[in-house]
């Protein structure tokens, strides 16, 4: 059966993905950004009832994090007019380790309408398509926490399982934990993209008041400075944050991506080529 589906953040790392593998599958699907027509834009919930009429399903990323402040409310309110619009089906996508997340969880699990839960440990992609591909190709990469282990998920297994559970009614009611199958520190996974690009990038640790100094430095927006700081002070290496997760594998009937893989994937793109 198809159905009609707003995909919310239909532009980013896991809704393009997500998006383009409904149309696929010929379901109609709605992107919901603020460039759309019509528009979803998380600060205008006055256009939000226009993105959502005449759909059955939403696929839910909040941008830029389900930790920051303001979002619980927007969580909340997105509930209230998918119930006035007949939605039957929400999908979130949500963040290993935030209790403020867990919090917009709650919203959508005490909805009363059918839901899936995916909770994703950091993603691959933050190394070439967001946080810290900048300091990649200058060829220093300055963090902290250098001994906290992730096991950083892939955003192409993420839209895989969005898919399916968008698609499955077992998947109803449901809570998954979406992590890749090995733990990994910063200096390990920098050497990693080191040994494949075939580039001399040096890892240097740093505390976390040095790093958002830096930031600072470099006009980082203030906002964007709160979020990192919350995702290294109290995500990065929170109580089982680091344990792996095989609903990937139970879901999908496949390991998830490792590592490994994906950088030979994105060594082939070019992105971590520094401009000559």
């Amino acid at each position: 059966m198809k159905s009609n589906i707003l995909v919310i953040g239909g532009t980013g790392k896991t809704g393009r993905k997500v998006a383009k593998g409904l149309q696929d599958q010929g379901h109609n699907v709605r992107i919901g950004s603020r460039s759309a027509d019509p528009a979803f834009d998380w600060q205008d919930p006055s256009n939000w009832a226009t993105a959502l009429d005449g759909m059955d399903k939403v696929y839910v990323t909040f941008q830029p994090d389900l930790a920051i402040p303001g979002a619980l409310e927007a969580i909340e309110e997105l509930v209230k007019q998918s119930k006035n619009a007949g939605i039957k089906k929400i999908v979130l996508l949500s963040g290993k380790g935030e209790k403020e997340a867990e919090l917009c969880e709650q919203v959508i699990i005490h909805s009363g309408i059918d839901f899936t839960i995916l909770r994703c440990s950091w993603f691959n992609q933050n190394f070439s398509e967001s946080f810290f591909l900048d300091a990649i190709l200058s060829g220093q990469i300055a963090l902290p926490k250098p001994e906290a282990l992730v096991p950083y998920v892939d955003t192409d297994d993420i839209a895989e399982m969005a898919i399916e559970v968008l698609n499955n009614d077992q998947h109803n009611d449901k809570l998954y934990q979406l992590t890749g199958p090995k733990g990994l520190t910063f200096p390990e996974v920098i050497k990693e993209i080191a040994n494949r690009t075939q580039r001399d990038l040096e890892f240097i640790p740093i505390s976390i008041s040095e790093y958002i100094e830096t930031l600072r430095q470099h006009q980082v927006p203030e906002d964007y400075i709160w979020l990192i700081n919350y995702l290294f002070s109290n995500v990065l290496d929170a109580e089982g944050n680091n344990e792996i997760s095989h609903d990937i594998e139970k879901v999908l009937g496949r390991k998830p991506k490792n590592f490994s893989q994906y950088v030979d994937e994105t060594v082939s793109s070019g992105v971590w080529n520094p401009a000559t």
